[in-house]
């Protein structure tokens, strides 16, 4: 049997053969930027294998469609944990053996380091990142929206609304703002009476909303004023308020948090050199790596033993992770089961909703 490499960034500067390009397919923005800085640049130098980064709206359409068109051309994908385990559940996604993982830095085995249900069958998290909203401060001189209700409150908070173009998490984030608490969400939208009441709290702004589908887009239309608030990835707002000085608030409350999952696609052209990557960038170091570049939570224990620094050298992280106390005071995180048994049904619920006008 073929042994599988395990890597660690204490092969960076070693001298590597050139061998086959890992291709990994992400988000793009600031995410897709933060994973080749803090895992496919640091990879490349730790082993001479090439990476290259490929970008989707949502990986988890292109790679279905590759496998089943058998003319895989990823070898990574960026998965959120529902389409990760759906996809595993139809064979889209080669099995993952999680011996090959490392131990934590701190010698803690690999299974015991990573925080509960971040290695499944096919996939290993590489970050916990939330749906939030955010608003630009300079919109509402006199103090602006603190909870998931003021998002629906146009009259005492006026202007255009940014949500994401789907089901998944603007249903979640409904029912919070409509006084649901986070406890009672999904029982709540596994009932007609639910779906409707979430719905009806959409209907209250959709004359008002601006839809938006790729994570790089919230950002960029709070920048051009096209929207007071918007919905968006919290890391993506982090980095536009951090690195690039935007008047940008986000607010926790509402928040709905979850695994983001590297998984190998069924019949990846290079195999063995995705597992690597995959080895390296979910170790201690690569998941520390990443959560510099961007405010998502690495999945690891060890890997949060120490403060975390953003890559400007002064600003700490962990005020800013989605997990941290503060912000967790009314968040919910994403039932990947509710998601992979309710998507087609209410996606195609929400498509009908969006087409009534």
């Amino acid at each position: 049997m073929k042994k599988t490499l395990i890597l660690t960034t204490a092969l960076v500067g070693l001298a590597f053969p050139a061998l086959a390009d890992v291709t990994v397919m992400s988000w793009g923005g600031a995410y897709g930027a933060a994973q080749t800085e803090g895992h496919l640049k640091p990879f490349t130098a730790a082993t001479g294998i090439a990476t290259t980064m490929v970008d989707s709206d949502n990986p988890a359409t292109p790679i279905k469609a590759m496998v089943e068109a058998n003319n895989v051309t990823i070898d990574v994908a960026s998965l959120e944990y529902a389409d990760a385990v759906r996809l595993c559940d139809e064979g889209v996604l080669e099995p993952f053996d999680a011996s090959i993982l490392p131990a934590g830095k701190d010698g803690t085995p690999a299974a015991e380091d990573f925080l509960p249900g971040a290695v499944t069958e096919c996939a290993v998290s590489t970050d916990i990142w939330a749906t939030v909203f955010a608003y630009d401060i300079t919109k509402f001189p006199d103090g602006g929206p603190t909870t998931a209700a003021d998002f629906f409150d146009t009259t005492k908070f006026p202007g255009k609304r940014g949500v994401k173009k789907g089901a998944k998490a603007v249903l979640e984030f409904a029912l919070m703002a409509d006084g649901v608490a986070p406890a009672d969400v999904y029982a709540t939208l596994s009932t007609p009476e639910g779906v409707d009441r979430a719905f009806a709290k959409l209907d209250s702004i959709k004359a008002d909303i601006v839809w938006w589908e790729a994570g790089a887009q919230p950002p960029q239309l709070l920048a051009d004023g096209e929207v007071a608030m918007t919905m968006a990835y919290n890391g993506r707002i982090f980095n536009a308020a951090i690195a690039e000085a935007k008047p940008f608030q986000i607010v926790w409350d509402g928040q709905i948090y979850e695994n983001e999952m590297y998984a190998i696609p069924k019949g990846a052209p290079n195999m063995e050199e995705a597992k690597q990557f995959i080895a390296f960038a979910t170790s201690t170091d690569g998941l520390r790596q990443q959560a510099q570049w961007i405010s998502y939570g690495p999945a690891r224990k060890s890997a949060l033993a120490e403060p975390l620094i953003f890559n400007d050298g002064k600003t700490e992280m962990a005020p800013h992770l989605p997990t941290a106390p503060e912000n967790m005071k009314n968040a919910l995180e994403s039932n990947w089961e509710f998601w992979v048994d309710r998507d087609a049904e209410l996606n195609e619920r929400f498509n009908a909703w969006l087409s009534a006008g």
